[in-house]
């Protein structure tokens, strides 16, 4: 009698431990369900402005695939939507094709944010070596004069965007000119906009911006790579998570009752 006691008392032990752990299965789906569709949010914002930098300065960036990680992160973005309302239905009610879709969703992002946390983390390091060459370049091929012409050159465009000027600060404009001639002025697109009478006179230096444009684009492209990075590393967990649960859940379905596992279906 005791050890059939015992049996009894370590069944019930068993299903009330199964229980509770599929309560907290459910509870922690529905909650990353949530998650995961609120981050979607988040993910469009970096992709968007992944692309976007390199938009805006293409004549830096030649090479156009270095926008891929944002392209990725606004395509993991479409796939978290249906995958945070999946995730919150099975939670509610489980169902063996949502279940075995959810797992497929959940695969199919992981390969996407590992791809594009490699990639955001590959090119920030190599970009960034490639600034300051392609800057240089571009401050000594400038011609300017000084004159009242705001200039529309993509070094202009770049200084008065970022309120810069030269690649580390206004003295690079006199190494860029002629050796025999020195002039009296940088180009106008150095002129902070609050002088609106500025015109590069370099009588007027406190007119010119104090801050060189290698720095400003450096920040700018590690933060865009950074946010990339970092969102896929946490979204990555997040997923992982999510199909930790899920699993936990199809334990209590068969496997051979999975109908979207059936070969017929493809």
């Amino acid at each position: 009698m005791r050890r059939i006691r015992a049996v009894f008392f370590l069944l019930s032990l068993w299903c009330y431990e199964e229980a509770n752990l599929r309560f907290f299965a459910q509870s922690l789906l529905r909650f990353l369900g949530f998650i995961l569709w609120a981050t979607a949010a988040v993910q469009v914002f970096g992709g968007v402005s992944v692309i976007l930098m390199f938009k805006n300065y293409r004549y830096l960036f030649q090479e156009s695939y270095l926008s891929l990680p944002g392209w990725l992160a606004l395509t993991s973005a479409l796939v978290l939507l249906p995958t945070g309302v999946l995730a919150v239905s099975i939670s509610v009610k489980c169902s063996r094709n949502k279940q075995g879709t959810l797992m497929y969703l959940l695969v199919l992002l992981l390969c996407l944010e590992m791809s594009s946390a490699a990639l955001a983390h590959s090119y920030s390091v190599r970009t960034a070596s490639q600034l300051e060459s392609t800057m240089g370049y571009l401050v000594h091929q400038h011609n300017w004069t000084c004159s009242q012409d705001p200039g529309n050159s993509a070094v202009d465009v770049i200084q008065r965007k970022l309120q810069c000027c030269g690649v580390h600060n206004y003295t690079d404009w006199l190494k860029a000119s002629s050796p025999w001639y020195r002039p009296p002025c940088v180009p106008e697109s150095c002129c902070m906009e609050k002088h609106s009478h500025c015109r590069g006179d370099l009588g007027h230096v406190e007119q010119l911006s104090d801050k060189g444009c290698l720095k400003k684009l450096q920040d700018q492209l590690r933060f865009a790579m950074l946010y990339i990075f970092w969102c896929c590393i946490v979204l990555s967990i997040l997923e992982l998570l999510a199909a930790l649960s899920n699993g936990i859940l199809m334990r209590h379905q068969p496997f051979h009752e999975l109908r979207i596992l059936d070969s017929y279906t493809f």
